[in-house]
């Protein structure tokens, strides 16, 4: 099901995913929600989860991200459905259970174990939240084979790629950039999933393709409107999933431009703008006109100063001064 225009219900993406899974809770008595401080605020009277399912099914942890993160695991290998919430994307402190665990525990049991997880990473970037609380790891959890990495930018996306997430088998890596948990999107009461490994091309364009994730597509629309008024014609393509990555839209996209620049929140060295540059200057060489370009927060440790923290990252001025730079 795609969105139409004809929708009129408009819901913040905090609200979509609460809506993605309590329509899942209901419907499987095996899925339940784990993690830390979650039977109040949004899971709680706002969210209404913790009232209507009970402790059981909204299960507060202690706050140990590596126990609480490899519960889950057992919790999966024997048959139930785990939506585990870290609060901040707190997740290198769990990095043995994820990485030795999660990720590896179907191949080295030979396929005969199923581990259907949702790791919810949530990250507070921008927000004067300084170095730990600013973490950005999903490019690391591109690198390990096992996981899936999601990446909704708006509400209706959240929705329908939550409720994929967790019908499927094995582990997810579910990213939530916290700059637009209150941004709303048209999402539709029916019942819909949107599949992983479908881009999404956000707005149509003929002279250069922006593939903008997460909270950059915001962003890279942002400058796609300011950049028309000067007569250039940007696409801006979301990926959605990072794991699977849809390949074939980039490079279709990029072969109709000619020219292309990723957007990413994450640290510009080994970030999926990275992966997304080595792709297409490999794949997609002889669509190019113009030589890729690649933006991403600098590589420093995010600083506390509310002054300094937004130098770090991209914004709709840089990205249309890079796609000036591809066209010149």
């Amino acid at each position: 099901m795609t969105q139409t225009q004809t929708d009129t219900r408009n819901i913040t993406l905090t609200q979509a995913l609460n809506e993605a899974m309590r329509e899942e809770m209901r419907k499987d008595e095996r899925v339940f929600i784990m993690g830390e401080d979650i039977q109040r605020g949004v899971y709680g009277a706002s969210g209404g989860l913790f009232e209507e399912f009970g402790g059981e099914r909204v299960r507060d942890c202690p706050l140990s991200e590596n126990a609480f993160m490899g519960a889950a695991v057992g919790a999966a290998a024997v048959g139930m459905r785990p939506i585990v919430e870290s609060a901040f994307c707190f997740m290198w402190v769990a990095m043995d259970s994820l990485v030795s665990q999660a990720s590896k525990m179907r191949y080295m049991f030979g396929g005969q174990v199923d581990l259907p997880i949702v790791y919810r990473s949530s990250m507070y970037y921008d927000g004067s939240m300084a170095a730990h609380h600013s973490d950005r790891s999903y490019p690391l959890f591109m690198h390990i084979p096992g996981f899936k990495v999601v990446f909704p930018s708006n509400a209706y996306d959240a929705k329908g790629l939550m409720k994929a997430s967790i019908r499927e088998d094995d582990p997810i890596i579910f990213c939530e950039d916290r700059t637009i948990l209150g941004a709303r999107a048209h999402v539709p009461e029916e019942e819909y999933t949107i599949p992983l490994g479908v881009a999404d091309i956000k707005r149509e364009g003929t002279d250069v393709t922006i593939v903008a994730i997460g909270g950059m597509v915001p962003r890279a629309l942002a400058a796609a409107e300011a950049l028309a008024a000067e007569g250039i014609s940007a696409e801006v393509l979301d990926p959605r999933t990072l794991v699977p990555l849809d390949k074939a839209a980039i490079l279709k996209s990029v072969a109709k431009t000619g020219r292309l620049v990723v957007v990413d929140m994450a640290h510009k060295t080994c970030s999926a703008a990275s992966e997304i540059a080595a792709i297409v200057s490999m794949e997609g060489f002889w669509d190019l006109q113009a030589p890729i370009q690649r933006l991403g927060t600098v590589n420093v440790h995010i600083p506390f100063s509310p002054a300094l923290e937004p130098l770090c990252y991209p914004t709709h001025l840089t990205i249309a001064e890079a796609v000036r730079v591809t066209l010149a």
